[in-house]
C-alpha cells in the first residue's frame, strides 16, 4: 500500500464525514470522537486514518462503511486494498453472465461462481468448498428407511409390542 493510496483514500473518507454531519476539523467539535462511537472503533484508529498514519484494518473498514453509508466493496477498492475485478460486482455482470433458462430453478454452483466473479481458475475450488456447506439431496423415503422408519422390523421391541 503506498502512501497516495492512503493519502486519497483519508481524503475521500474525510469528505464523506463532512457530508454527514461529522465536525472533523475542529479540535473539540467531537467528530471523530461521534463517528468512532458510531462505529464502534477505537478513536485512534479513526484519528490515525484522517493523519494518514495508517489504514484501517478490514474489521473498522466494514464498521466506517456502515456508519458512513456507503458499500464496504467501495471502501475496499477505494483503499486500494482489492480491485474492482477482485471485488467483482455480480449486479455489473454481463446477460450472458445469468444462469440459463435450461437449469429450470437453481442456478448451478458453477452459475454462481460466474455470478459472484470467481475467477475461472479458482471456480472448481469454489465448488468443492461449497458442496461441503450444502445439505445432501436424498430420497425422501431411503432417507426414512435409513432412519428406521416405514419399516416395521426396524423398529424396537417396545415400540412393535405397543403397536400390536
Amino acid at each position: 500500500m503506498t502512501s497516495q493510496n492512503l493519502d486519497a483514500f483519508a481524503a475521500w473518507v474525510e469528505d464523506l464525514m463532512r457530508e454527514r454531519g461529522y465536525d472533523i476539523d475542529s479540535p473539540r467539535g467531537g467528530g471523530k470522537s461521534r463517528i468512532a462511537d458510531e462505529a464502534g472503533v477505537h478513536r485512534a484508529a479513526v484519528t490515525r486514518l484522517l493523519q494518514r498514519q495508517s489504514m484501517p484494518d478490514l474489521e473498522t473498514t466494514r464498521r466506517l462503511a456502515r456508519v458512513l453509508g456507503v458499500p464496504v466493496r467501495e471502501m475496499l477498492i477505494r483503499s486500494g486494498r482489492l480491485t474492482a475485478e477482485e471485488l467483482a460486482d455480480p449486479h455489473d455482470r454481463p446477460a450472458s453472465a445469468a444462469p440459463r433458462a435450461e437449469s429450470a430453478g437453481r442456478p448451478t454452483l458453477e452459475e454462481v461462481a460466474e455470478l459472484l466473479g470467481i475467477p475461472a481458475d479458482r471456480r472448481e475450488m469454489f465448488v468443492r468448498v461449497v458442496e461441503q456447506f450444502l445439505p445432501q439431496e436424498t430420497d425422501p423415503v431411503e432417507h426414512e428407511r435409513e432412519r428406521g422408519r416405514g419399516r416395521p422390523e426396524a423398529r424396537r421391541p417396545a415400540e412393535a409390542a405397543a403397536g400390536d
